[in-house]
C-alpha cells in the first residue's frame, strides 16, 4: 500500500527536490541516456490516489503509468516506479539488436494543437518550455539475451504492487510474410514472459520507422493474426495492443472487431505524425515525417479514445482502453477516465518533468477524480 502523505510533505519535497531530479538529456544520444539512468531518489513522498484502480485485472494504487519509450532500461523503470508511477512499460524490444537512429532524436515543435491532418510542423529550438516534441528514435532494442536479464533485474526490484509491462515488436525482413511477422511478434513476448514480464504490449504503431512494422494496425486482418499468434504462445498474460490515429472510423471498427477475445487492452495514440520544418522551411529528418508527442496533440488524441469507447461499447467487446497522449495534469487524467479509459500513461510530460506524477497523485488525492476505474 502506498503511504498516505500530507500536503504539506509532498509540497515541501517538491520545492527542494524536483529540480534535482533527472530528466532525460535530448542533447545526448539514446546510448548515452541508457547508459546514464539516474539513481532512485530516497524518501519520496508518493501520496496515495483515492479510488480502486486496475490495470487489466491486476490490482494497482493509481491510474497513473508509463508507455513504452521512456523507459529505456531497469534503471529507468526504477526511477519512475519511485516517482508515483505503477504501471511500467518498458521500451519496445526486439527479437535481435538494432542501433537507434544518429541525434537529433528529440526536436521541440510548436505548441500548436494538432488534429492529424497537418502536413508539417515547426520547429521551436529556442521556446525555454518544451511542451511538444518530434520523436526519432526508430524503435532501437539490445540484444535478447542483454534485454531478457535487464527485466528480469527490473521485475525483481520493483515492488509487488507495481506492474511491468514489455513491449515487443517484429523486426521484418524484405521476404517476411504476415505470419512470418506474427511468429516474430510471438518469440518476443515469449522472450519478455520469461523475462518476468507481468503483461505484454504488441507495438503495432510507430510512426518513426518507415518499415512495415510501423503501421500494422492499419490492417485488421494482420492486428487479428498478430494477436492470435501472441496469445497462442503466451496464453496467461494480459496482451495490450498499441495502435495509433485511424484514419477513418470504419477502420477502428474492424479493428476492435478483430482483436476482441483475444486482447485484452488497446493502448490509444501516443504521437501523431507530421514533417518537421524549421522555420525557414528546410525540412528535417529529410523530409519524413516523425510522430509529434506533448501537450499539442491532447485534444486529438481524446477525440479518439471517445471515439474506441463507444466502437468498444457498441460491439460489446470486453476490451479496455489505455489512454495515452499529451496527457501532462490531473485535469487530463480525469478526463481520460471520464472518456472511458481504465488507465491513462504519461511519457513527454514525465520526460520533461520527472515529478509530474507526484504533482498528478497529489491534485488527485485533493480533488479526486471523475470516475474510477472501479465504476
Amino acid at each position: 500500500m502506498t503511504k498516505q502523505y500530507s500536503d504539506e510533505a509532498v509540497t515541501k519535497w517538491a520545492s527542494t527536490e524536483t529540480r534535482g531530479l533527472t530528466a532525460y538529456d535530448m542533447a545526448k544520444s539514446y546510448d548515452w541516456n541508457y547508459a546514464h539512468a539516474p539513481e532512485v531518489p530516497s524518501a519520496v513522498p508518493v501520496p496515495s490516489c483515492p479510488g480502486a484502480w486496475e490495470f487489466c485485472a491486476i490490482p494497482i494504487g493509481s491510474p497513473i503509468g508509463m508507455p513504452a519509450g521512456p523507459l529505456l532500461n531497469s534503471r529507468w523503470v526504477l526511477y519512475y516506479a519511485s516517482l508515483g508511477f505503477d504501471v511500467l512499460t518498458y521500451k519496445t524490444v526486439r527479437s535481435s539488436a538494432r542501433a537507434s537512429y544518429d541525434l537529433p532524436n528529440l526536436v521541440p515543435v510548436s505548441d500548436a494543437s494538432m488534429t492529424g491532418a497537418e502536413a508539417a510542423v515547426t520547429s521551436d529550438a529556442n521556446r525555454r518550455e518544451v511542451e511538444s516534441w518530434a520523436i526519432s528514435f526508430g524503435m532501437p532494442s539490445k540484444d535478447p539475451i542483454v534485454w531478457q536479464a535487464d527485466v528480469e533485474a527490473a521485475r525483481t526490484q520493483l515492488r509487488k504492487d507495481k506492474v511491468l509491462v514489455v513491449s515487443v515488436v517484429a523486426s521484418p525482413q524484405d521476404d517476411w510474410t504476415l505470419e512470418t511477422i506474427a511468429a516474430d511478434f510471438a518469440r518476443c513476448a515469449a522472450f519478455a514472459r520469461d523475462a518476468g514480464a507481468d503483461a505484454i504490449e504488441a507495438n503495432l504503431s510507430c510512426p518513426n520507422v518507415c518499415t512495415q512494422e510501423g503501421s500494422l494496425y492499419h490492417s485488421a486482418d494482420a492486428s487479428g493474426a498478430i494477436a492470435a499468434a501472441i496469445r497462442a504462445r503466451v496464453r496467461e498474460l494480459p496482451l495490450v495492443l498499441k495502435v495509433g490515429l485511424f484514419e477513418r472510423r470504419e477502420q477502428a471498427d474492424a479493428f476492435v472487431r478483430a482483436v476482441s477475445g483475444v486482447a485484452t487492452a488497446i493502448s490509444t495514440t501516443n504521437t501523431i505524425t507530421a514533417v518537421v520544418e524549421l522555420p525557414g522551411g528546410t525540412q528535417l529528418f529529410d523530409g519524413a515525417r516523425r510522430g509529434i508527442g506533448g501537450r499539442m496533440i491532447g485534444a486529438r488524441c481524446l477525440a479518439e479514445l471517445r471515439m474506441l469507447g463507444a466502437i468498444i461499447q457498441q460491439q460489446g467487446s470486453g476490451l479496455r482502453l489505455i489512454g495515452v497522449g499529451g496527457v501532462s495534469t490531473a485535469a487530463d487524467v480525469a478526463d481520460r477516465l471520464a472518456a472511458g479509459a481504465h488507465h491513462v500513461q504519461i511519457a513527454t510530460a514525465a520526460m520533461l518533468n520527472p515529478a509530474v506524477g507526484i504533482e498528478i497523485r497529489s491534485a488527485l488525492a485533493r480533488h479526486g477524480t471523475r470516475t474510477s476505474s472501479s465504476s
